[in-house]
């Protein structure tokens, strides 16, 4: 009992911070730092400059959805320290929303570098350029995504031997 204890503290540790580090203020910075820079885009001329320039950002497009995917990983070690059937299935939503929301942001991400963020020539097929809508598709997506994350997380990182009047009930162990 003590060490799922701690290790569900543990997670806790790990969930809270990344969930708001990562998912809240990251995006912000993750895409600015993953799309070619507008000093550059206006130098592109061909089409296998603007495929470089694109390409350019898969390693960050990776890097960044295995960071996205912390939270989702301390959802599952949750669920493994404490299994019960109804989170499991949450849990299991959460994960194919994520991943939903992880394949919709990078082909933003990867559209909006090819077309160099509005500055690309019409080398590409129009269809990058409705990459530019994906973001709203994120957004319905990625609402009830974080919903469901929190509430998880909440419910997962409260202790349940604590009544609502504070009092820790514990269990004694008999050696």
């Amino acid at each position: 009992m003590r060490h799922a204890l701690t290790a569900k503290a543990l997670v806790a540790v790990v969930f809270w911070p990344s969930l708001f580090f990562f998912w809240f203020l990251g995006p912000f910075v993750l895409f600015l730092l993953s799309t070619t820079s507008s000093e550059v885009c206006p130098r592109l001329e061909t089409p296998a400059e603007f495929l470089a320039a694109a390409n350019g950002t898969l390693p960050m497009l990776i890097v960044q959805t295995l960071i996205y995917a912390v939270p989702v990983v301390c959802l599952v070690l949750w669920n493994r320290l404490s299994p019960e059937p109804a989170r499991a299935r949450h849990v299991v939503t959460c994960i194919k929303l994520f991943t939903v929301a992880a394949v919709i942001g990078a082909i933003w991400e990867y559209g909006s570098s090819l077309t160099c963020d509005g500055y690309g020539q019409p080398f590409f097929s129009s269809a990058w350029r409705m990459t530019s809508y994906l973001p709203i598709l994120s957004l319905l997506i990625n609402i009830p995504l974080y919903v469901l994350v929190v509430s998880l997380g909440r419910a997962y990182s409260t202790r349940h031997d604590i009544t609502e009047d504070g009092v820790v009930h514990a269990k004694l162990d008999n050696p």
